[in-house]
């Protein structure tokens, strides 16, 4: 359905590309036609919309904002289409899931997959991001719903559920520590580890662990990337400390032993669903997020 006017159609190309040439050349329009509409909205508002530069356009404050509206006023264009469909009895829908890396296996393609014989009308889009943007990808209007780990807390944000996973020790099973039911933080001073590296939260959390409880750590290597640790720990490279969450699928298959770390003040990876407070959900986004609190946040062995 194209609801938005000739200009908005323009603009939100143009500021994709950087370029009225190649906006020009994606809609099929001529570029003057696209330059008069953009010049024509500028005067219509009152301040510019783009910088003009030598290398093309760039979006000024007030075309950011026009920008993020755009976004918005598309995305609730879609959701109300869905609604209408859904009360048609038509049983479809497009929903847009933000998830993190650790969450690229288990509970989230297995989810993916059931609904695929239950619900074969309803599209999940599920985008993978850094972490730390998610929460402000979805207040921008770029998804129905997100899994954030340890999610900020923002007032746009609204969490539906959680769930808390504990950090511990990984190490081959075969490890003299594979057998124990927990183990204290000091466990590091008496074997190589293999160390989360910066931009890993986790690092962060470590120092002051060490800080604390006056234990140093005996690195053997550092990583940051979730899976290169497991994958060093399962060559025997070292033990490592990560998230029951990060490390599930290994632990379920048995290539890796988790050892739950029993100091009191260390803080659990908590898992969020998160919606965004002033968007309405459509009816496929409701059952879409219905199933994930059933399957991630109510069971142990459900991610």
């Amino acid at each position: 359905m194209a609801v938005f006017s000739r200009f908005l159609r323009y603009f939100v190309a143009v500021a994709r590309y950087g370029s009225i040439r190649r906006a020009s050349d994606e809609l099929r329009i001529a570029a003057s036609a696209i330059d008069r509409q953009i010049l024509h909205g500028e005067q219509t508002i009152g301040t510019p919309l783009f910088e003009r530069l030598p290398s093309g356009l760039r979006l000024t404050a007030a075309g950011e904002l026009l920008l993020a509206a755009a976004n918005r006023w598309s995305r609730d264009m879609e959701n109300l289409t869905v609604q209408i469909d859904d009360m048609k009895g038509l049983r479809q829908g497009k929903v847009d899931l933000l998830i993190p890396e650790a969450l690229t296996k288990g509970f989230v393609p297995s989810l993916l997959g059931r609904l695929r014989t239950t619900h074969p009308g309803i599209v999940v889009n599920v985008s993978v991001r850094d972490n730390r943007d998610i929460a402000d990808l979805l207040i921008g209007g770029e998804a129905d719903l997100a899994l954030v780990l340890d999610p900020p807390h923002r007032r746009e944000l609204v969490v539906r559920g959680h769930r808390a996973f504990p950090l511990g020790f990984i190490a081959r099973p075969d490890h003299p520590i594979a057998a124990r039911a927990e183990a204290r933080f000091s466990l590091c001073a008496e074997f190589p580890m293999v160390v989360p590296a910066a931009p890993l939260a986790l690092r962060r959390q470590l120092e002051l662990l060490e800080i604390e409880t006056q234990v140093r750590l005996r690195p053997a290597a550092s990583a940051d990337n979730i899976q290169m640790i497991k994958s060093l720990v399962m060559e025997g490279v070292g033990i490592g400390i990560l998230s029951r969450l990060d490390a599930f699928e290994e632990i379920a298959q048995g290539l890796l032993a988790f050892v739950p770390i029993a100091n009191s003040r260390i803080s659990p990876l908590t898992l969020a669903l998160c919606i965004d407070r002033a968007r309405q959900l459509s009816a496929a986004a409701q059952l879409i997020l219905q199933e994930i609190e059933k399957t991630a946040l109510a069971k142990d062995d459900a991610v």
